[in-house]
């Protein structure tokens, strides 16, 4: 009976939630389209209402730990559900991300999404927007921001192993910048799929910098290590204890 009441209450909130990315959207249109500082506002207001949201409605709470970054970097977070990204745009000042080229012609989410920075990509061209993008920053073309990337490039349920990808180590090479992992447990809660939302407390905790100039191999290792470790460590602050998180975390 309580997982019934849970889930009403979850479709409630997932309703919701996409009925405010609607109206917000709508909201902070005339704004964005004439000042790029509008199409901030509006994503910020968006996942903060999210955050806030979810806290009274499911009884699921967030928490964001360590040092919010600033400036012209490189977030590379653990991705486990759409609630870690709700997180980092909540708190990053100037989030972006590279997207697949077809997000361009989404009504109103597309137009959100190149206003905020974000760098379309065409399927197998990744390498020729990295360019790009070290370009467009040293000309000025575009603004400092902070670039969400996602070494594992899917979502990954809670316990689940799955490589990490080169091209977190390509952009960490190509743009010569600060790297700042990012952890998470939010998938305990939040899963990839499904109406579920379970109460408790979600942390995303951004880790120690780390500075450029490493070579790729010793920074996809430095960048794994340190992510699925607090990663794990999360996980099982939260209740999951699956024994591959339990032996990373302990060791």
């Amino acid at each position: 009976m309580r997982d019934a009441v849970q889930w009403v209450r979850s479709l409630i909130f997932v309703g919701q939630m996409y009925l405010a990315m609607a109206v917000l959207a709508v909201f902070f249109t005339p704004w964005m389209l004439v000042d790029r500082r509008g199409a901030f506002a509006g994503v910020h207001t968006y996942c903060r209402w999210v955050r806030w949201s979810a806290s009274w409605m499911v009884g699921l709470k967030t928490e964001v730990r360590g040092e919010v970054p600033s400036g012209e970097v490189l977030v590379a977070s653990k991705h486990q559900s759409f609630l870690d990204i709700i997180m980092l745009v909540s708190v990053l000042p100037r989030p972006k991300f590279i997207m697949k080229r077809e997000l361009m012609f989404a009504p109103i989410l597309g137009q959100y999404a190149l206003r905020i920075g974000c760098v379309p990509v065409d399927r197998g061209k990744r390498a020729q927007a990295i360019q790009k993008m070290v370009a467009d920053v040293a000309s000025g073309a575009q603004r400092p921001g902070q670039l969400i990337i996602y070494p594992q490039g899917t979502r990954t349920a809670p316990g689940s192993d799955l490589p990490y990808k080169v091209g977190s180590a390509v952009l960490y090479r190509e743009l010569g910048q600060t790297c700042v992992p990012a952890a998470t447990n939010v998938g305990v809660f939040w899963p990839r799929k499904g109406i579920m939302r379970k109460p408790g407390v979600a942390v995303v905790e951004f880790l120690p910098p780390i500075p450029p100039g490493l070579t790729p191999q010793e920074f996809s290792e430095r960048l794994r290590s340190v992510v699925e470790e607090r990663s794990d460590a999360l996980m099982l602050e939260a209740g999951f204890d699956a024994p591959a998180a339990r032996g990373r975390a302990k060791g």
